[in-house]
């Protein structure tokens, strides 16, 4: 059995019928349904290894993937997903009635440790931005590129997908789509609504807009790329270690720390919790505090400072 499974292998037609209606009915994102089809994909490459069809799994099956996984020299967050995606699966199947009970309901994933990058201090960013010296068109783009991803905290996913549509500097704003293509409404104000300014002129954006669009989506995209397409992941991947590498500060810096910076700054500077994690775009605050390192004796203490009744 490989890791990944055969890509060439058509998947069952119950997990075809899984992933549609992950995608339609809960509103999954493209790429959650694309992990999820990957990590099914080396599943059922398992059972195919096992002689074994996916509505004739049991309990046993799964509980011999998960040692199978252990042996597999795999991330833990990775192996988790993959025990996670099969019971998901198979929880599916069970519900829609084409098995009779849940095999994977009593099969638990390992626990995974949730590492946080170390925030950059206020003086690291500072030291980044300056990095970006110069008043071309790239240099004004690069500077955009850092000053929104960490005066929004927004995700690089979240970043390349910009639409010009989306975008308002006037009323200094712009829509995002997030996970599971949640719309939220995130501020661009200061240092980063005047990097984007600078950006969105004729010398800037307007510099790298080719004789003719390749596609109508690069038409509309809010940051390019140097032969006029939107500008992707891996562009904006670039961007920020070139830039991390002039200011020293190497490996450390991702576009996740950018935001993983953005929330501890404002909450280190008095921001309320509940307005952090509307701009992450967090279902749950408990990301949002996993996410900022907020502890709960952080809470305790804030609370015994100002609730009125905190003294007996």
């Amino acid at each position: 059995m490989t890791a990944t499974g055969d890509a060439d292998e058509p998947l069952p037609l119950e997990v075809d019928e899984y992933l549609t209606w992950l995608r339609l009915e809960r509103g999954r994102a493209r790429s959650t349904v694309e992990a999820y089809r990957r990590d099914l994909r080396a599943w059922t490459a398992h059972l195919r290894h096992l002689g074994r069809a996916v509505l004739d799994v049991t309990e046993d099956d799964l509980v011999g993937w998960v040692a199978e996984l252990e042996r597999l020299d795999l991330a833990p967050a990775t192996r988790k997903r993959r025990i996670v995606a099969a019971r998901n699966l198979h929880r599916f199947l069970a519900e829609e009635g084409h098995v009779a009970t849940d095999v994977g309901a009593a099969v638990a994933p390992p626990p995974v440790a949730r590492g946080l990058p170390k925030a950059l201090r206020e003086d690291e960013v500072e030291r980044l931005l300056a990095a970006v010296v110069g008043d071309d068109p790239v240099a004004r783009r690069d500077r955009a590129v850092l000053e929104t991803l960490y005066g929004t905290g927004m995700r690089i996913s979240e970043l390349v997908a910009m639409s010009l549509r989306d975008l308002d500097l006037h009323d200094g704003f712009v829509r995002v789509v997030g996970k599971g293509d949640k719309e939220r409404v995130v501020p661009v104000l200061g240092a980063a609504a005047d990097a984007l300014a600078a950006w969105l002129t004729v010398d800037g954006r307007g510099a790298l807009v080719p004789a003719r669009w390749r596609r109508r989506d690069d038409e509309d995209a809010v940051f390019l790329n140097q032969r006029g397409g939107r500008l992707g992941r891996q562009g904006t991947w670039l961007v920020v270690r070139a830039h991390a590498d002039a200011a020293g500060l190497g490996d450390r810096l991702t576009p996740h720390v950018l935001r993983h910076s953005c929330a501890t700054h404002l909450l280190d500077r008095g921001a309320d919790i509940r307005a952090v994690q509307e701009l992450l775009g967090h279902a749950s605050i408990a990301t949002t505090q996993v996410y900022t390192k907020v502890s709960t004796e952080r809470l305790v203490a804030a609370w015994r400072s100002a609730h009125p009744r905190a003294e007996r």
